[in-house]
């Protein structure tokens, strides 16, 4: 078993948000670039959120991945319930580099590593981010005596998105979650 607080340090923090900000730097644009060349950008944000799930890692690994099972997460979500977001199905390839679209196709992205019952790493967008704009989001699931512990990770989303995006994961993913996996 892996020790979270050792995998989740601080160190491993700031490697996620270098990821982030390397990949937030591949869309740059040349005349910001050419200002600010050389310089360290401080602005980066990420989510960290840990929440636990009264169910085993296969349940809630399953629960994310497999298409119908998410489906019921989107039908009790907060974003369904308060908007009128598309009646879409969700779509998910469980295969690395396999696409995914949910919530009526206002979430896309990309699988990037699935490691059942362990991990999932995605390249995770809203659709009305500029083009090419993806973020990482990061699922890794830690057993705990009969239940399991989902350490979360969120980088590279544009800068003033932070607290939206952080209340989203609770109200539309951890929430409706719960409720499924109960």
């Amino acid at each position: 078993m892996v020790n979270t607080e050792e995998r989740f340090s601080p160190e491993r923090r700031q490697l996620l948000v270098g990821a982030a900000v390397l990949f937030g730097g591949l869309t740059v644009n040349a005349s910001a670039y050419a200002e600010g060349e050389g310089e360290v950008s401080h602005t980066a944000e990420a989510i960290h959120q840990e929440t636990v799930f009264n169910a085993s890692r296969k349940k809630v690994y399953d629960a994310l991945t497999v298409t119908a099972q998410f489906q019921k997460v989107i039908d009790l979500s907060a974003a369904t319930q308060a908007m009128a977001i598309s009646k879409k199905p969700a779509e998910i390839n469980r295969e690395p580099g396999g696409a995914f679209s949910i919530f009526g196709g206002h979430i896309v992205g990309r699988q990037i590593e699935l490691v059942p019952e362990q991990r999932i790493v995605q390249a995770w967008r809203v659709v009305t981010w500029d083009p090419g704009i993806f973020s990482i989001a990061h699922f890794e699931l830690v057993e705990q005596g009969g239940v399991t512990k989902l350490v979360f990770d969120h980088i590279g989303f544009p800068v003033g998105q932070g607290p939206h995006l952080a209340e989203g994961w609770t109200l539309n993913y951890w929430q409706p979650l719960a409720k499924v996996l109960a």
